[in-house]
């Protein structure tokens, strides 16, 4: 009798308990995810992990699990990234009239092999899918990286991510409206040779140069999240300019498929800047480490 009563009081409660438990998930989700903020992580010295390798069968596995982590992460990165390339199929053609627009249009392009339209067409969905799912991509980084980051960076990592994501659209902004209508003028009247692009040439130029743009203009942040965790420091980075003029100068000519100097000055002036203005992110960062760094031996 008390075995029925007991099983008639968990069919009456089960609603109950079921609804309890809808409402209750995602704030126990919200507090585990503070709990996981505040958590200081255990140090583990770069050199005892790399002398331990061999030696030490915890540091092994310790290892063999970041690998797995690691491999977890970029799964669900690519997986969201084949959902968004599924996703932005719909305005692929009006992305890529929006493209053409400094050539006068699509029909100004031609296609000279029989899979160039397909070929074109995919690749400006990867690039597409790639942008819309890029604030979830550094989320993913910053997800695998947490757990080795101080309480403070991983509040500063998470709340870069917007910041990461409009930094990624400046930079393709600063391309298109910016770098391409002053570059394809030049290299379109370079001679009286009669230019006749065909589409796939066309979309790799502009397409490569938008998302590198948008890729070089991370570095502020990055050199900030660095320094922030001690990896690099302020004074190394001022005192280098020289050289990572030199260094700038080789990543335009990468950038710019052309031997012209107008583009490649084009990308080198906003890199230049960008690079003078991460060594006084560095600094702000680096001043930051330094007090945060004061504040925990007062508390000891």
């Amino acid at each position: 009798m008390r075995r029925f009563f007991s099983g008639l009081w968990r069919v009456i409660t089960f609603p109950f308990w079921l609804i309890f438990t809808i409402l209750a998930f995602p704030f126990r989700l919200i507090g585990r995810f503070v709990r996981f903020l505040n958590t200081e992580p255990e140090e583990h010295p770069l050199g005892d992990v790399v002398a331990g390798i061999v030696t030490d069968k915890t540091v092994r596995e310790f290892l063999w699990n970041e690998i797995e982590s690691l491999r977890k992460h970029l799964l669900r990165a690519v997986l969201v990234v084949l959902v968004a390339v599924g996703i932005t199929f719909a305005y692929t053609v009006p992305v890529m009239e929006f493209l053409t627009v400094p050539i006068g249009g699509l029909q100004n392009l031609q296609a000279i092999q029989v899979t160039e339209e397909v070929g074109v067409f995919m690749k400006i969905a990867l690039s597409l899918g790639i942008t819309t799912a890029f604030p979830y991509i550094v989320f993913e980084i910053w997800w695998f990286a947490a757990p080795g980051l101080r309480s403070r960076e991983k509040k500063y990592g998470l709340f870069a991510i917007p910041f990461a994501t409009l930094l990624f659209v400046s930079g393709m902004a600063f391309a298109y409206f910016l770098m391409l209508p002053t570059a394809l003028p030049v290299l379109g009247g370079f001679t009286k040779i009669s230019q006749q692009w065909t589409a796939m040439e066309y979309f790799n130029f502009v397409n490569g140069l938008i998302f590198w743009m948008g890729i070089s203009f991370e570095f502020p942040l990055i050199v900030y999240v660095l320094t922030a965790m001690g990896i690099i420091k302020p004074r190394v980075l001022a005192q280098h300019w020289r050289i990572a003029v030199i260094i700038i100068a080789v990543l335009a000519a990468a950038i710019t498929p052309t031997v012209d100097p107008l583009s490649m000055g084009l990308v080198m002036v906003p890199l230049t800047l960008l690079y003078f203005i991460s060594i006084g992110l560095s600094f702000l960062a680096y001043a930051g480490r330094r007090r945060a760094a004061i504040e925990a031996e007062e508390r000891i």
